[in-house]
């Protein structure tokens, strides 16, 4: 509706199908295997929106996605569904596709749009946002491949019918990636409210036998770890969000009683040390600090003193980081803490 009610142009549509959230795997999936549903929801969404481009940003590593999706824009475009004058009337809508570099940080949105327009992917501040001043500075919807592809199926059957999918509460289904240490990893579309435990347990198989779910990662990495007790959560932002998490991209990685969670964590921050575009240093040196003290590498010897300054670091990261990446990092560290301060002592102090 922002975009819609913007006064300049041209406005854009873009497809951020920069999937680079570790355990996440759905986006690849749709576009492999239904990319027209991905189209035609862009158009639709150009067609509400006034609309007249849209590019699909693809992740790198996905080169056989790229020619799947280009041949779907050729045949659609052909057939009168993309290109100039759509079906007869006087609607125009041109589709690109452009692939990423392979940087993490493209999948968030203003870095992403720097990336399009082949500035430095560094995350712009806000406000102005991208609905006003996005792609060339002009008004443009972002938004992700489950979205766009959710689109064609609730014009053509109604908003009831999709808040119908959900339990209680909770309207429509997301596709959750589910990796890690469970006899069937897939993608399982599942209504929003579904336990994780059935989805783990039912759906997947389970852990394997005489072994038990020690913790699983939200959003990918992004939402930190749940274990114990609060592993009863349902799949929807309320219930997770009241357990300091949250479900983001839908991947949940599973890890059994046999991994060290440390090295996990360690792992985990590596990552995101790495990943850090580098502009603002609460993300670009926290990351860094975080990850030496899981590596045992630097930090305090004494728990006290070491948990002090975890936290705060975690805190000013979370407070003054330009993008999510800063602000999502420390979950890494904050539920580690949370749920395994047996094995962080043993890890300082050991």
């Amino acid at each position: 509706k922002a975009v819609a009610d913007a006064p300049r142009s041209p406005k854009t549509i873009v497809c951020n199908a920069d999937e680079g959230e570790p355990g996440c795997f759905k986006d690849r999936c749709i576009m492999d295997h239904d990319p027209h549903a991905v189209l035609e929801g862009m158009v639709v969404a150009a067609y509400a929106t006034g609309a007249t481009r849209g590019f699909i940003y693809l992740r790198y590593e996905y080169p056989e996605t790229e020619k799947i999706l280009a041949q779907a824009v050729s045949d659609a475009t052909k057939a009168g569904f993309l290109g100039p004058e759509i079906l007869g009337t006087d609607f125009t809508f041109k589709l690109y596709i452009r692939r990423g570099a392979g940087a993490y940080i493209c999948g968030e949105e203003t870095s992403l749009l720097n990336s399009l327009e082949g500035a430095h992917p560094f995350p712009r501040n806000r406000p102005p946002y991208p609905v006003t001043h996005g792609f060339e500075n002009l008004p443009t919807v972002v938004n992700n491949v489950e979205t766009l592809a959710s689109v064609p199926p609730i014009i053509r059957l109604g908003a009831d019918w999709y808040r119908g999918l959900g339990r209680g509460e909770q309207a429509g289904t997301k596709i959750i990636s589910l990796s890690g240490d469970v006899a069937r990893p897939a993608n399982y579309e599942v209504p929003l409210g579904f336990p994780l435990r059935e989805l783990i347990n039912e759906w997947a198989g389970g852990p394997g036998e005489e072994r038990s779910v020690q913790a699983v990662t939200m959003a990918g990495l992004s939402g930190g770890f749940l274990a114990g007790d609060d592993l009863e959560v349902t799949l929807d932002e309320p219930s997770i969000r009241a357990k300091d998490s949250f479900l983001g991209a839908g991947g949940i990685m599973v890890f059994n009683d046999t991994r060290d969670m440390v090295e996990v964590a360690h792992q985990a921050m590596e990552f995101f040390a790495d990943e850090s575009c580098g502009k603002c240093f609460p993300c670009r040196i926290g990351t860094q600090r975080l990850t030496e003290r899981l590596a045992g590498k630097a930090g305090p010897k004494k728990l006290g003193p070491w948990i002090d300054e975890v936290v705060d670091v975690g805190r000013t990261m979370i407070e003054t980081s330009a993008c999510g990446l800063g602000m999502a990092a420390p979950l890494i560290t904050t539920s580690l803490l949370k749920y395994f301060p047996e094995r962080v002592s043993d890890h300082v102090t050991g």
